[in-house]
């Protein structure tokens, strides 16, 4: 749907997206760029002005950095824990670096913010499914986190854009307290998701780890990371949540405009057919 169409100003007039208009991103000015189109990318009348290469900038290459470390430490999780561990930390501790690196230079991106996410929920989706093989017992228990942790950052960033948030840390003040804390708080931010990686790292290395002190301070590690653990999935709960609730009251929305429109129409036919039979009247009388 093109910004000039009338359900497109209807939307916007009565605050809540269409159905059609749920299909785009919004850009940070509120208007809708729709997916695939030269309308998402038009630069014409710009020539002016070169575009940066998005791609090169120094937040995203450290997104490309923490991809490939997280794809070697796949490589070497079946036989090699060590090596293993120090990639795929190093690669969450990054996760960290790109923030920096994008408010540093003021290289903030909706595509980094998006490979942001996604390396995110493929990183743990991995290691999560590594550990339901080796824990055969808990296999069903890391399948439903690996769920919740997708569905509900996913629900979360469609109800957000949806919403014409221009990031989906933009929670409005309607959001549950402690989600808008988790995410208006960096710190908080930073060590649940650090938490919640080490509890599942340290868990992987408890399953192969030989030498013993390094065994024993990861069980220290376990117990102390697993309380975060349960609150980063209390906060994925809430997201779901949150983000369902959202999505129903754009719907419910949605579904009250066509009810509107359908009255008006109505009204409209019925008044051109008074009109019509009166005028049908006033000729027979002649």
């Amino acid at each position: 749907m093109t910004r000039g169409s009338p359900d497109a100003s209807r939307s916007r007039q009565s605050g809540s997206p269409s159905s059609r208009d749920t299909d785009s991103l919004i850009d940070a000015n509120g208007g809708s760029r729709a997916y695939g189109t030269t309308e998402s990318a038009d630069i014409s009348g710009r020539e002016d002005i070169t575009p940066p290469n998005i791609y090169l900038w120094l937040p995203n290459l450290i997104g490309y950095v923490r991809v490939a470390l997280a794809i070697v430490s796949l490589y070497f999780m079946p036989w090699h824990p060590h090596y293993a561990t120090t990639l795929y930390t190093t690669s969450c501790l990054l996760d960290a670096v790109d923030g920096l690196a994008a408010r540093a230079f003021d290289q903030s991106t909706k595509f980094g913010a998006v490979l942001d996410m996604v390396t995110d929920r493929c990183t743990t989706t991995c290691l999560l499914c590594y550990l339901a093989g080796a824990y055969p017992n808990w296999a069903i228990a890391f399948q439903l986190l690996i769920s919740l942790d997708i569905s509900s950052h996913y629900m979360h960033m469609y109800s957000t854009l949806s919403q014409g948030s221009a990031s989906h840390k933009a929670l409005p003040s309607t959001a549950n307290p402690l989600l808008r804390l988790y995410y208006s708080s960096r710190a908080m931010l930073f060590w649940t998701c650090f938490g919640n990686e080490a509890c599942f790292v340290v868990l992987y290395m408890l399953r192969y780890e030989k030498v013993e002190w390094i065994a024993t301070a990861a069980t220290v590690v376990l117990y102390i990371s697993l309380p975060i653990c349960i609150l980063k999935q209390i906060l994925n709960l809430l997201q779901l949540g949150g983000a369902c609730s959202s999505l129903v009251k754009i719907d419910q929305a949605d579904w009250i405009d066509k009810q509107r429109r359908r009255r008006a129409e109505g009204k409209e036919g019925v008044a051109g057919g008074a009109s019509g039979s009166g005028t049908g009247r006033g000729k027979g009388r002649r």
